[in-house]
């Protein structure tokens, strides 16, 4: 008898250990961040994040080469030093506020799977090909990745990889490990982890992909998996959505990201049928997408100089990238531009919106890596690469990088990737989400560059002298909020601040697009603060001169003896007329900077032709969110979507 209450006392003893040891979440950690810690009464710094991560569940990324799992991508992210698969230590300046891990739905851990299979067991041809492949050497890894890629585009992918009972299952054992782990690393007011995957469509090979983030902690995300991209519709990517939060009460959103590599698909004039875009569509899509990933490593998604012709600065990220979609296996044309940049989306929306009373491309930008190498690193002199196949090495920024095809893309077209910055109260899961819901949130192309935006109608210059962030959240909307027409200009207050670790501003601009009284849709680009303005740069022409260029091409270096470390504006829109459909987001351009090619160049001791090195002196940039000027409605509207949260 005493021998059993012994036992018994041991199984508990043990059974508690186990429940309360090392590394488990709190009940803190487990939620939403809700009633966790103190809030400030208004967003009070921008919090810096990556939502677009892959590590070595995704099936492209294991293929790639990728070794690091979502342990190590929460480590990195929290400025932990880690070793990368290709055995290089790896670690961050500054480490990152939050970080959503976004493995591939489809597929999730099949090529890890494969990998680790006994060849006799592997009968498909093609997998077994793959599978040699992958086993042969990390090149042939990476080429076995890139005909599965194009495979996927052509809907080829052989059956004994799209199993859906054996694939469901390993989907949900894998979602069910990584939340828990997410979980665990979660620290409300110190570092949040947020549950998300990308839906990957691919029509032919063009991108429309989305990531998806929660809100919330396992106890809800749990209740589901991660929604199948390949063979599904946008629309039922939201039903997904929509049952999410009904059955579970808690929050989710999607991010479109390349739409550059879209043929025109992303942000299309018509619905899903072809024919006219309804107004549920319209409706469910701005409920469901409220952001959008403007700039990460495959290129920038602002705009193309093809659209925005007086826009002198619309050309970065564009190389290489506008050639065509996705795998290159179909080539782009100037008439798909303008469904595959932003700006040109956030203009259709303003017609669409004239047309219906719906706008489905009121969004909000940010930026994110997408690297597949679990290092969240946006830095050009950090950069980790694409996939492991591009860690650094001294061939890569000539190499062909392109998939598929291998023709006319290169290591040097890839960007660094970019930053989410959102204006939040605090560092939760709740705080953070529902900025990016309310659009308060802003992209940038590496740099932490601190910008803010406020909209009003009654803003000074002597706002300045006193709480002007008060003022602005008081008196107007931030960047991302709804304006309703006053019949006054509107006037914005605007602050960019440096990096404090990075480059001077050379200047803030203002994009504004609306639709005139002829019902077409126009933009423009005007600079509002710039450095040395009441000196040496005085406009010639109606035109700011040039910032100029200390950058060592040699050396990788440049002088911060240009520009300025703070600018600010307070602006009134010279082209107001009453009742216009419009928007308004501000650009903060950086002084010309070297980009990662030419430190490449430096570290590892090669020549780059001329034009590779031109091409890789850059002005890194942020993005904010829109504000819109919208019609004052009358007292039967509809409410808006954001009204409706």
């Amino acid at each position: 008898m005493m021998r059993t209450a012994l036992y018994a006392t041991v199984v508990v003893w043990l059974l508690g250990a186990c429940s309360m040891g090392p590394g488990e979440p709190a009940e803190d950690q487990r939620g939403d961040g809700t009633d966790t810690i103190e809030l400030a009464e208004f967003p009070d710094r921008p919090y810096w994040g990556d939502t677009h991560l892959h590590t070595d569940i995704s099936v492209d990324a294991f293929g790639f080469g990728v070794r690091l799992g979502a342990e190590e991508a929460l480590k990195f992210a929290r400025g932990d030093k880690v070793t990368a698969t290709t055995g290089m230590e790896a670690q961050l300046d500054r480490p990152l506020d939050f970080l959503v891990i976004s493995d591939h739905s489809d597929a999730m851990g099949a090529t890890r799977r494969l990998y680790d299979a006994p060849r006799m067991l592997v009968r498909d041809p093609t997998l077994r090909r793959w599978y040699d492949m992958m086993h042969e050497s990390p090149e042939q890894s990476t080429r076995a990745v890139a005909e599965l890629i194009t495979a996927a585009a052509n809907d080829e992918i052989p059956e004994a990889l799209r199993d859906p009972a054996r694939q469901a299952a390993a989907t949900r054992e894998l979602w069910d490990t990584h939340l828990a782990m997410l979980d665990r690393y979660n620290r409300p007011g110190e570092f949040t982890a947020f549950a998300g995957f990308e839906w990957t469509l691919m029509p032919d090979g063009n991108n429309l992909h989305r990531v998806v983030m929660f809100r919330d902690g396992s106890v809800k995300t749990g209740q589901v998996v991660p929604f199948p991209g390949l063979d599904t519709t946008p629309e039922q990517l939201w039903d997904y959505m929509e049952a999410y939060e009904a059955n579970t009460g808690g929050r989710v959103l999607a991010i479109p990201h390349n739409s550059n590599l879209s043929n025109g698909l992303m942000f299309d004039l018509v619905g899903p049928d072809g024919g006219a875009m309804g107004a549920d569509y319209a409706r469910r899509r701005a409920r469901y997408e409220p952001v959008v990933e403007a700039t990460q490593i495959k290129g920038d998604s602002e705009t193309h100089p093809f659209l925005s012709p007086n826009d002198e600065f619309a050309a970065f990220g564009v190389a290489g990238w506008e050639l065509g979609n996705l795998p290159l296996t179909r080539r782009s044309t100037p008439d798909m531009y303008a469904g595959s940049y932003v700006r040109s989306a956030l203009l259709r929306g303003l017609t669409l919106e004239q047309q219906m009373g719906v706008n489905p491309y009121a969004f909000g930008l940010i930026g994110s890596t997408d690297s597949h190498t679990a290092l969240a690193t946006g830095d050009e002199d950090n950069f980790f690469g694409k996939h492991t196949g591009s860690e650094p090495h001294a061939e890569r920024a000539l190499a062909a990088q392109n998939l598929g095809t291998r023709e006319g893309r290169f290591g040097w077209h890839y960007l660094a990737g970019g930053y989410a910055a959102a204006w939040a109260r605090g560092n939760t899961r709740a705080e953070i989400f529902d900025a990016f819901m309310r659009r308060e949130v802003y992209a940038t192309t590496g740099p932490r560059m601190v910008l803010r935006l406020f909209a009003g109608f009654d803003f000074a210059e002597d706002d300045w002298d006193g709480d002007w962030v008060r003022a602005g959240y008081m008196r107007g909307v931030p960047m991302g909020g709804d304006l309703e027409d006053s019949g006054r200009a509107p006037i914005f207050l605007i602050s960019a601040l440096k990096d404090p670790d990075g480059a001077n501003l050379d200047r803030v601009q203002v994009i504004k697009g609306w639709v005139d009284a002829n019902g077409q849709a126009q933009e423009r680009v005007y600079d509002v603060a710039w450095s040395d303005m009441d000196g040496e740069r005085r406009r010639i022409g109606g035109k700011v001169p040039a910032v100029g260029d200390t950058v060592v091409r040699r050396e990788a270096t440049y002088e911060n003896s240009i520009g300025a470390a703070e600018l600010r504006a307070t602006w009134r829109d010279p082209d107001y007329r009453p009742g216009q459909r419009a928007f308004y987001y501000v650009r903060a351009i950086e002084i010309p900077t070297p980009s990662w090619v030419l430190f490449d160049a430096r570290r590892f001791g090669f020549d780059l032709p001329p034009e590779v090195v031109e091409a890789n002196v850059i002005q890194e940039r942020a993005y904010s969110s829109p504000v819109w000027l919208r019609p004052r409605r009358g007292p039967g509207d509809a409410p808006r979507i954001m009204d409706e949260g």
